[in-house]
Parts: C-alpha cells; sequence; structure tokens
C-alpha cells in the first residue's frame, strides 16, 4: 500500500513539473519583475518601462505559474514582494546580464532604436546635463524613455543591482566592476545678493558670514563642505536645504553666502553675483568639483550602452566650453 502512495505521489509531481514550462522564461517577463521589486508598485513599473499596467500583470502572472509562488501580496494600499521574490531578484539580473551578453554582437541603429535609459543625478547634474541630453538623444533615435533618480550618495549596488544604466556624480563609487570617465571639471565660488551685501574680500569675511548649504536627504554633505571642514575651516551654516534649487530663496535679499558650483551660474544662481572663495591658494584644490559619469562593466562593450556614453560625454563638453 505505501509503496502504491509513493507512486501516485511520483505521479502527482511529474505530472505537475510536466506543466510547468521552464522554457516558456522570458527576458521581458524578469524585467517587468525587477521593475515591479523596485518600484513597490505595478502602475510605477508600467510607468517606468512605458508599458500598459495589464501587460505588467500578464508577466506577472506568467512568471508566478513558471516559479509556483505569488511573488508578490498586498500591505496596506501596496504591495510587498515574497521572501522568495527576494530570493529570486539576484537570479534574474544574472539572466538579464547573460541575456544581454549573449546578444552583445549586435549592432546599434540610433535611427531605428527605442531607448529606455535610467540615469542616477542629484539636481546639479540633473538640471545642467540632462535636459540638454534628452533633446540630443531624443533627435537622434526613434524613440527615448528618460527616467531619472536621485543619486544621493552613490553606492556600487545602485549599479550592480541595474538600479541604473548610468550614474553622473562627482563622488564615482569604487569596485573592479565599476568603470568611470570623467564628463568635465567644475569648482566652487562664492555666490551672494549684490543688492544685500559685498563680496567677501578677506578669509575673516568668507568665514565670518552666515552660510547657506545643500545636505542631501540622506544626511550626505557637500564634497566641498567635508573637504574644508577636513581642512580646519569651520563656517556657520544658517541654512540647509536637501538641494541646490533650495537656495536662491533663502539667499535672495540676505547677507548670506553660498559656495556652489560655477556652472551654476547661468542657470539657476542667474539672479546673484559671485566671486573667487576667498581662501588660501590651497583653498583652490579644495574648491576644485570634478564630474564623472560611472557604469557597470557588464555595460562596456554593450553598443547601444557606448553610443549613449558618447552622446553624454558630447553634451559635458558643449555644457563645459559654455
Amino acid at each position: 500500500m505505501h509503496a502504491a502512495i509513493l507512486k501516485i505521489n511520483r505521479s502527482i509531481i511529474m505530472n505537475s513539473m510536466k506543466e510547468i514550462d521552464h522554457l516558456a522564461l522570458d527576458g521581458h517577463a524578469l524585467a517587468l519583475f525587477l521593475a515591479v521589486l523596485e518600484e513597490g508598485s505595478v502602475t510605477a513599473a508600467a510607468t517606468r518601462l512605458g508599458v500598459t499596467q495589464s501587460a505588467v500583470s500578464h508577466g506577472l502572472n506568467k512568471l508566478r505559474r513558471i516559479v509556483g509562488d505569488p511573488l508578490f501580496a498586498k500591505s496596506g494600499r501596496g504591495i510587498v514582494a515574497t521572501a522568495h521574490a527576494q530570493a529570486l531578484a539576484t537570479k534574474a539580473r544574472a539572466l538579464i546580464d547573460e541575456m544581454r551578453s549573449f546578444a552583445g554582437g549586435m549592432t546599434f541603429d540610433p535611427a531605428t532604436a527605442q531607448v529606455s535609459l535610467t540615469i542616477a543625478a542629484n539636481d546639479f547634474q540633473r538640471d545642467l546635463l540632462l535636459p540638454r541630453f534628452f533633446r540630443h538623444v531624443a533627435a537622434n533615435v526613434r524613440n527615448l524613455n528618460l527616467r531619472v533618480i536621485p543619486s544621493q550618495s552613490p553606492s556600487p549596488a545602485m549599479l550592480r543591482e541595474n538600479r541604473c544604466d548610468l550614474l553622473i556624480t562627482p563622488l564615482p563609487p569604487s569596485g573592479i566592476d565599476i568603470v568611470q570617465k570623467r564628463l568635465l571639471r567644475d569648482h566652487y565660488v562664492c555666490f551672494y545678493d549684490a543688492r544685500a551685501r559685498k563680496a567677501p574680500a578677506t578669509r575673516a569675511d568668507y568665514l565670518s558670514a552666515r552660510h547657506v548649504t545643500v545636505v542631501y536627504t540622506d544626511n550626505e554633505r557637500l564634497d566641498f563642505d567635508r573637504r574644508l571642514g577636513a581642512s580646519g575651516y569651520h563656517r556657520d551654516i544658517a541654512i540647509s536645504v536637501p538641494s541646490f534649487s533650495g537656495v536662491p530663496a533663502f539667499l535672495r535679499g540676505s547677507a548670506m553666502l553660498a559656495s556652489m558650483p560655477s556652472l551654476l551660474a547661468a542657470g539657476l544662481m542667474r539672479d546673484f553675483a559671485q566671486t573667487d572663495i576667498p581662501l588660501t591658494s590651497r583653498a583652490n584644490t579644495l574648491a576644485e568639483l570634478p564630474m564623472f559619469m560611472v557604469w557597470h562593466q557588464r555595460y562596456q562593450q554593450d553598443p547601444a550602452h557606448r553610443w549613449i556614453r558618447n552622446q553624454l560625454e558630447a553634451v559635458a563638453a558643449t555644457v563645459a566650453t559654455g
């Protein structure tokens, strides 16, 4: 009797396995799954990928049948990934990388390409480069969908986990699988409202003034502020805002100072006067601000990614020369 029951159970297991077609697994379903996992929402995932919500739901249902897991469960008004889904994420990213590598010999024709791109950048890099970059690339491809996410304090995981295709930052994360290239070099200058005060002429004038600066939401300070503090210069920080765009409203009509990248002078800070930061000659090094684009090694030979990098480099060159 026990042998009969065991035979029946084995038969049930074999029939269940036959019902699951593992070859039905495809990259599109994996990309949909990862988008929902990272966004925490079917709607947000659909927007990110430029597809309908029903397409996302269909792809998830297909994947659920293959892996035998619901993948996501309702939680309040949103959804959360199951433990099995979290475990599958790393494998899904690896499979997509293998598919990309398999197709790596393909050529890239911008005129017929539909490009979906995620770039991580904080507000300075975003506003300085990406509007011009979008117009430039959109004019050369069939269709372009660009998603911009904040980089905050950038980590290698952003690139390793495919949270973004490119990262633009003055502080590139390091790793043997992380590649970087400098796009341009800027420097910090001192902005002030000429209607409310004169330019700080001496180091004492600069250090005794009250200052407006940027501290990102992950409590990350500007590299300039960190270097200044490490060199023994202490300022009275009156106001900290989470982005450069918040500085003008506080600086306008006040006697405060704001040390910010010089390339903001033509845009965000156009209503303010500027002067070199009046510290020692060594402070010139402290005020340097390089800008890098960073990507994962998996994209190094990808023709589409290489073309995108070339376009961003070309746009940065036009920005740097005015």
